[in-house]
């Protein structure tokens, strides 16, 4: 997923904020899902939810740029994915996170069903 970077995600020198990051992350799997028809209406009682997330910032982003969200799974568990996204501009590398995903149905982990790994597999 391609976003360009406005003026309210930068701090005062024009450069990304580091948490916007995150939020660019968010939009991308959102995104996957969105494209194939799911969304939070589909089923109100079964969703992701974050446990832990680890950043790597190699370079910054700025004002004006356009910016890549890549994502690939890391590892598939029976109750929770471990994801990692790649931010890059023009193939250079900005900054990546590795992220634990469970999924839950009332707010306890369920088994991930087949459809959802397969909208995460077949991200374009």
């Amino acid at each position: 997923m391609k976003i360009r970077i406005y003026y309210e995600d930068t701090d005062a020198a024009g450069i990304v904020y580091h948490t916007n990051f995150i939020k660019y992350c968010e939009r991308a799997r959102s995104e996957l899902f969105f494209q194939e028809g799911f969304h939070k209406n589909n089923n109100k009682d079964e969703h992701f939810v974050v446990r832990h997330i680890v950043s790597d910032f190699v370079q910054v982003a700025f004002l004006g740029d356009i910016i890549e969200v890549k994502t690939e799974i890391v590892e598939r568990k029976n109750t929770s994915v471990i994801l990692k996204h790649s931010i890059v501009r023009d193939n250079e590398l900005i900054c990546t996170f590795d992220v634990v995903l469970v999924y839950v149905k009332n707010y306890k982990a369920i088994p991930i069903p087949d459809k959802i790994f397969q909208v995460l597999e077949n991200k374009k």
